[in-house]
């Protein structure tokens, strides 16, 4: 099972930006795409932004023109930038990774996690 090494996050204002960056470690695998997921307390888990290889991306209705999802292929890491931030970009982001590995298929990881907060 790979590990996603996930870092960026914490505490901004109103305004404000962020960043995070995920990485999927590992020589032999195929990433597919590399996406953000976010939970607030109390809400179900919704897509943020998603990147795959030839950089296609798909990004929320709430976060069009304020985020920025990018790839680094070389490197197997994707960043996502927050821009103009709002209090409810409040939440815990989790990275997910679709990727071909070993000569299996569509496998599929999440991250642990990493808490945003925006205050007023």
């Amino acid at each position: 099972q790979m590990n996603l090494v996930e870092s960026g996050g914490g505490s901004a204002q109103v305004g404000g930006s962020l960043g995070l960056s995920c990485a999927a470690p590992g020589r032999t695998i195929e990433i597919k795409y590399i996406g953000w997921y976010r939970q607030a307390p109390g809400k179900q888990r919704e897509l943020v932004a998603v990147i795959n290889t030839v950089g296609t991306t798909n990004y929320a209705d709430s976060v069009k023109d304020r985020f920025t999802i990018s790839i680094e292929k070389g490197k197997n890491t994707a960043y996502l930038q927050m821009n103009n931030l709002k209090p409810e970009d409040t939440a815990v982001y989790y990275c997910n990774v679709e990727f071909n590995s070993g000569g299996i298929w569509n496998q599929n990881v999440w991250g642990q996690g990493t808490q945003v907060t925006v205050s007023s």
